[in-house]
């Protein structure tokens, strides 16, 4: 299953989904920042699944309807940071989506994320990635998890990756920077957590007029990867 996150910058990048869907054919795109009023409803060859409603600049899950199917989709609001309180610029910050797997005829859960911006302490954004993991086993308990967004997370990943872990998931950077704006601010802000999915791989995609790179997840089920093993070692 390929998944693309990206954040738009402001809706900036909002023309640049079509071409990404035509260059990579992902299952879904998960992006942030974008204007959730008056989204298209298709792009490509892909179709939305939902954007939150809570606030102008928010996020949105694009699926491709010959891979996946939509069961249920719900957006959460997380806990706020001061930023938050004080410009109100987003109320919803995790919308995930519960889909059945056409090709493995399976449930998996995708979700679009995004963390409270550099003014907040890196301890509230922990606590946001902690409660978003757990309230996507809202949408099913056990089923496999893909979240994916903007994690604001510039330093200190080991802890992250750490902490994370402690909770049954994996934390996976992709193979170079996906935030090169600001001096002091470079890096990967741009992650992948997940549960019960093996991730063969993260890339960063071309730069696009979005101040976020966007990044691409390969991802198989843990359990069909297992199986595959088990085959391999059977000698006729």
């Amino acid at each position: 299953m390929l998944v693309i996150s990206y954040n738009l910058r402001k809706h900036r990048a909002i023309a640049e989904l079509a071409e990404l869907d035509e260059r990579y054919s992902p299952d879904a795109i998960c992006v942030q920042e974008c204007e959730t009023h008056g989204l298209a409803e298709d792009v490509g060859r892909l179709r939305l699944a939902h954007s939150t409603t809570g606030n102008r600049l928010g996020l949105a899950v694009y699926y491709r309807p010959d891979r996946l199917l939509p069961r249920s989709i719900r957006a959460f609001a997380l806990k706020k940071s001061l930023h938050d309180r004080i410009l109100r610029p987003a109320h919803e910050r995790l919308l995930g989506a519960r889909f059945i797997d056409l090709e493995h005829q399976r449930d998996v859960i995708v979700a679009s994320f995004h963390a409270a911006p550099l003014t907040a302490l890196n301890s509230l954004r922990r606590h946001q990635i902690r409660t978003a993991l757990s309230e996507l086993q809202l949408l099913g308990p056990g089923l496999p998890i893909l979240m994916v967004g903007d994690y604001n997370y510039p330093v200190f990943k080991d802890n992250l990756a750490e902490k994370v872990r402690e909770h049954g998931y994996e934390l996976t950077l992709s193979d170079s920077r996906t935030y090169t704006r600001y001096k002091f601010f470079r890096g990967h802000f741009d992650l992948a957590t997940s549960a019960g999915l093996d991730i063969r791989r993260v890339e960063t995609l071309p730069r696009g007029s979005s101040d976020h790179l966007p990044i691409l997840v390969d991802a198989e089920y843990a359990d069909l990867r297992a199986s595959d093993h088990q085959d391999a070692d059977i000698v006729i």
